[in-house]
């Protein structure tokens, strides 16, 4: 099995009505990097980019990510 971190930016967004531009906008975030973490296409995440996001949101570090096993694939 293989653990990650799996985003849930899409839920916390879908859920306060906030698009990815405006939690770009509103966080200083670059586009791309909120899209890519909204559809958990990030391969790392950046300090910088998860504190930004936690004040913009008003959440913690917990509630953007979560730890996941995954099944190996072959």
């Amino acid at each position: 099995m293989g653990i990650r971190a799996k985003s849930k930016l899409k839920s916390i967004l879908d859920d306060k009505g906030i698009s990815i531009r405006k939690c770009a906008e509103m966080s200083g975030v670059n586009f791309e990097t909120v899209r890519k973490m909204y559809n958990d296409e990030s391969k790392q995440y950046q300090r910088d980019t998860l504190g930004a996001l936690c004040k913009a949101l008003g959440c913690e570090i917990n509630d953007l990510l979560e730890i996941i096993e995954e099944p190996n694939e072959k």
